[in-house]
């Protein structure tokens, strides 16, 4: 059910007007109020439209940000039944940055691991606003290993600005952990399917980002650096946050065409913000058809599209190379 954002970005200003107008309305009653009503309301919905299907890079990067967008926890209580949440990772302490746990998803059987930014302050101070700490990675990389133990596909919902840069987390091997869940997780002899519900900062992201099935969002991001980072080395500077989103080509329609991701899920409108339950539930129909065509291919050919999948990201040609061919190098 579609529900009014208390957080308006500067471009939903139009469609916060006109909600206005649509509840009060509703709220008014009186003669001939149903038939305006139902005008009004296929107006609002004809303004997301547009308004939605239009966004900038920088855009979608707010939307991707939105403060009141459903996150793992909330995708969780929506989608998954039974959910057994798992603690710690067996060497320093429980990062509340990564949540991880065993559920069912219409009746499938899958470990499922995300980022947990917090609602509150308190929780997003107790989750470091979702910035994991090497005990998250190491966390969710002991979690992946009793999946593969008990034959359960993992399911990774991403949401970061990237991994936590503090000293602590470098002192303990921030870099070491992650490079160690990308290892792992390139041959983890089960299913793996990815999902960027908001947020996929660099290395934070790809700590529990690698998988046969690279999914996102509508109004998702995945990046090598946040377009604010970018601005700054290139700019010295954040103001010009709004270029280096464009030029980083961090939204879902470039990177399909880069074959970095597999699969758009597409948002309730007006985007998740409006409607968490109705985001949850085309999570949950995506999830289920991938979960269904991975489990079902033999595991050697699983592992090996994986690889492969992966040792092709990169892959591009150089017009004009100098070499004796005319097809360039490969990078990866």
């Amino acid at each position: 059910m579609a529900v009014r954002a208390n957080h308006v970005l500067d471009f939903e200003k139009p469609i916060a007007e006109l909600e206005e107008r649509v509840a009060a309305l509703a709220s008014s009653g009186g003669e001939g109020a149903a038939e305006n009503l139902a005008q009004l309301s296929r107006e609002l919905d004809d303004l997301k439209r547009e308004i939605f299907s239009k966004l900038s890079p920088w855009q979608k990067v707010q939307v991707a940000r939105h403060p009141e967008r459903p996150q793992s926890t909330d995708f969780i209580r929506y989608m998954v039944e039974d959910f057994i949440e798992l603690h710690g990772d067996r060497a320093f302490s429980d990062d509340r940055a990564v949540i991880a746990g065993i559920g069912r998803i219409d009746g499938r059987r899958v470990l499922i691991l995300g980022h947990r930014k917090g609602k509150t302050t308190r929780e997003r101070v107790d989750c470091y606003f979702g910035c994991a700490h090497p005990e998250g990675y190491r966390k969710a990389l002991a979690k992946m290993r009793l999946a593969e133990k008990f034959g359960l596909p993992v399911l990774s919902l991403i949401d970061t600005s990237g991994a936590y840069a503090g000293i602590g987390a470098e002192e303990r091997g921030q870099a070491q952990a992650i490079a160690a869940n990308l290892f792992a997780m390139s041959h983890l002899r089960v299913p793996i399917c990815c999902v960027v519900i908001g947020e996929g900062g660099s290395g934070g992201a790809l700590g529990i980002g690698v998988g046969d099935h690279l999914a996102m969002f509508e109004h998702a991001y995945y990046s090598v650096i946040p377009p604010e980072g970018c601005s700054a080395i290139l700019w010295r500077d954040s103001e010009h946050a709004a270029e280096a989103a464009k030029a980083l080509r961090i939204t879902p329609g470039d990177l399909v065409g880069m074959g970095i991701v597999d699969e758009i899920i597409p948002e309730p409108l007006g985007g998740a913000h409006r409607d968490p339950r109705g985001a949850a539930e085309l999570l949950k129909q995506a999830v289920c058809r991938t979960l269904d065509q991975l489990t079902a291919m033999p595991l050697e050919e699983l592992l090996t599209r994986r690889y492969e999948k992966h040792r092709h990201i990169g892959h591009f040609l150089e017009e004009g190379w100098a070499g004796s061919g005319t097809e360039a190098p490969s990078a990866s």
